[in-house]
C-alpha cells in the first residue's frame, strides 16, 4: 500500500518533482506559439516550418501518450518518469541549439516522445505514492500548480523571445530537469507496477490503455503484464503524420506526393482500427465507444480543441505580425484565458454537478465562438482594452464553462473501472484535434507560405480562420445539446478540479479498491 503522507517531507518532495516534470511539458505547449514569428525570421523559414514546429511535438505526443504511461507498469514509474524528463530536456537542448529548421522539427518530435512519458508519469507517481486519504489533495495541488506553470508560459515565453532570444524558450527546460531528476531519484519511491490481472481473468477484465499508477510493490504469482501494443501505436502515429504532412504541404507541394500521403494516411488509420479491434490488449480499446455518450462527448472534444489549437497557433502570430506587438505583449495578451480557468474551473465543475453537463457543454462552445468572432476586431492599430481583452475574456469564460463538465461527462460515460482509459482517450483526442487544426487552417483559409511575413495577407487569412473556428465550435455546441444527458448520481467525479491547460483536458485516474490508475497498459 502507498503510505506517503502530504505533510511529510517526502510527500512535499514528491509533489515538487511531479509538478516540475509536468510543468516542463505545460510550459512548452504554451511558450512556443509566442516564439514562432521570431523562429521563422531567424531560420528564414516559411509558414510550413512554423506549422511543423508545433505539430512535430503534438504528433508524437498525441500518438504515444496512450502507450507511454503503461511503460511504468513494466519498468517502474519513477524510472520511466525520470527517463521522460531527461529525454525531454535533451530534446529541448537540441531545439535550443538547432542550426536549421530540419533539426528543430526533428528535435520537437523527440520532445513529444519525452512528453508522452513524463505527462502521464507525473500523475502516476502521485497516485502510486500517496496514502489514499491524501491522494485527492495531492492530485489537486499537482493540477493547480501545473496550471500556474501553463499560465506563466506565454508571459515567460514572450519575455525570453524579446530578451535572450527564442532559443531560451527551449533551453529553459534544462535547469528544470537538473532540479527535477535528482529530487526524483532521492525522494520518490519506486513502484514497479500494480497487481496486474491474472491470465485467466485477462479477457474477462477487458483491455484498456493509458498510464497506470497502481500500488503493488511486486508481481503476484500467476499474474502477467499486458504486452505493449507497439503496432497500434506505430500505425496511429503514422496515420497522424501522413495526414498532417498532406495538409501542410498541400499548398505548394507536388500533387502526387500530397495525394499519396493522404491516401497512405487514411490507409494507416484503417489498419490501426483493424489492429486495435483484433488485439487482445489494444492501446485504444474500441469497445469503449459502445457508449453513445462517450462517443458524442469525444466528438465535442474534437470540435472545441480543434478550434482552440487553431486559435492559439494563429493569434500569437496575428498580435505580433499584424498588430505589431512584441512577443511579450502578445503572450501577456492571451494570459486571461488561463487565469480564468485557474480561478473558476473548480466552481464550473460544481455548477455542472448541480444543473447537469448539457447546458455548460452547449453554452461554453457558443461563448468561445463569440470570443473568436470578437477577434475579427483585432487588426492593425488594435487596442488591447477595446479589442483584444473583450475577445479573450469571452473566450476564457467559454473555456471555463465547458472544460470541467467535459471531463466529468467523459468519466461518467463509462464504467468506473475504465475511467482512466476514457480520460486518456479524451486527452489524446484533444491533442490530435489541435494537430489537425494547425495543419489544416492555413490550407482552408488560403494562407500562403510567406503569409506570416505580410501583415495584410495574414490579417485576411486570420479573419477567415476565426470564422471557421467559430463555426466548428457551434457544431460542437449543437452536438452537445443533442446528445449529452445528465449522468447517473453515482458516477465517477473528476479529481483534477483546477485546470489551466488550454490545449488539452486534464488526465484522470481510475479509482478502485483504494487505488488509482490511468488504465491497464
Amino acid at each position: 500500500m502507498p503510505d506517503v503522507r502530504m505533510a511529510s517531507p517526502r510527500g512535499r518532495w514528491i509533489l515538487l518533482t511531479t509538478v516540475l516534470g509536468s510543468s516542463m511539458a505545460l510550459l512548452d505547449s504554451t511558450v512556443v506559439n509566442v516564439a514562432l514569428p521570431r523562429i521563422g525570421r531567424d531560420l528564414d523559414a516559411d509558414l510550413a516550418v512554423l506549422q511543423w514546429t508545433v505539430n512535430a511535438y503534438l504528433l508524437t505526443l498525441a500518438g504515444l501518450i496512450l502507450l507511454g504511461g503503461s511503460l511504468g507498469d513494466h519498468y517502474g514509474r519513477r524510472k520511466v518518469f525520470v527517463i521522460g524528463v531527461v529525454w525531454f530536456a535533451a530534446a529541448s537542448l537540441l531545439c535550443g541549439i538547432a542550426p536549421n529548421a530540419g533539426v528543430l522539427i526533428a528535435a520537437r518530435a523527440l520532445q513529444g516522445v519525452g512528453g508522452a512519458l513524463l505527462t502521464p508519469g507525473s500523475l502516476a507517481l502521485i497516485q502510486a505514492s500517496f496514502h489514499h486519504d491524501d491522494r485527492g489533495r495531492a492530485v489537486g495541488l499537482w493540477s493547480g500548480f501545473g496550471g500556474i506553470g501553463a499560465a506563466v508560459g506565454p508571459f515567460l515565453g514572450g519575455w525570453l523571445v524579446d530578451g535572450p532570444g527564442w532559443r531560451w524558450v527551449f533551453l529553459l527546460n534544462v535547469p528544470l530537469a537538473v532540479v527535477c531528476v535528482p529530487v526524483a531519484l532521492r525522494h520518490v519511491p519506486e513502484s514497479d507496477g500494480r497487481p496486474v490481472r491474472a491470465d485467466a481473468a485477462a479477457d474477462a477484465a477487458g483491455p484498456s490503455a493509458g498510464a497506470a499508477a497502481g500500488t503493488g510493490k511486486g508481481r503476484p504469482h500467476g499474474r502477467r503484464h499486458a504486452p505493449f501494443d507497439v503496432l497500434g501505436a506505430f500505425l496511429g502515429a503514422l496515420a497522424l503524420a501522413l495526414v498532417t504532412y498532406a495538409l501542410i504541404e498541400a499548398p505548394g507541394g507536388s500533387t502526387g506526393v500530397v495525394s499519396g500521403a493522404a491516401v497512405a494516411g487514411l490507409a494507416a488509420g484503417a489498419a490501426f482500427v483493424v489492429v486495435e479491434r483484433r488485439s487482445p490488449d489494444p492501446m485504444l480499446p474500441l469497445d469503449i465507444f459502445a457508449s453513445r455518450q462517450f462517443t458524442a462527448v469525444n466528438l465535442v472534444t474534437l470540435c472545441v480543441y480543434a478550434a482552440f489549437g487553431g486559435f492559439f497557433f494563429l493569434s500569437a502570430v496575428q498580435l505580433q505580425v499584424v498588430v505589431g506587438w512584441s512577443a511579450l505583449g502578445a503572450g501577456t495578451a492571451l494570459l486571461p484565458t488561463t487565469v480564468l480557468m485557474l480561478l473558476l474551473s473548480a466552481r464550473s465543475g460544481e455548477l455542472a454537478e448541480h444543473i447537469g453537463p448539457r447546458i455548460p457543454l452547449t453554452v461554453g462552445p457558443l461563448l468561445c465562438a463569440a470570443g473568436m468572432l470578437l477577434m475579427l476586431r483585432v487588426g492593425p492599430g488594435a487596442s488591447y482594452a477595446a479589442d483584444v481583452l473583450p475577445a479573450v475574456l469571452v473566450l476564457g469564460c467559454g473555456m471555463v464553462t465547458l472544460v470541467a463538465p467535459l471531463t466529468a461527462t467523459v468519466l461518467a460515460s463509462v464504467d468506473v473501472a475504465r475511467a482512466g482509459v476514457a480520460s486518456g482517450v479524451n486527452n489524446a483526442a484533444a491533442r490530435a484535434a489541435g494537430l489537425v487544426a494547425v495543419a489544416a487552417l492555413p490550407l482552408l483559409t488560403g494562407m500562403s507560405a510567406e503569409a506570416y511575413r505580410s501583415a495584410g495577407a495574414f490579417d485576411e487569412a486570420f479573419g477567415r480562420a476565426m470564422v471557421l473556428c467559430a463555426a466548428v465550435l457551434v457544431v460542437g455546441a449543437v452536438l452537445a445539446f443533442a446528445t449529452v444527458r445528465r449522468p447517473a448520481p453515482d458516477c465517477r467525479r473528476p479529481e483534477c478540479r483546477t485546470h489551466g491547460s488550454v490545449l488539452a483536458p486534464p488526465l484522470e485516474g481510475e479509482r478502485a479498491k483504494g487505488r488509482l490508475t490511468l488504465g491497464d497498459g
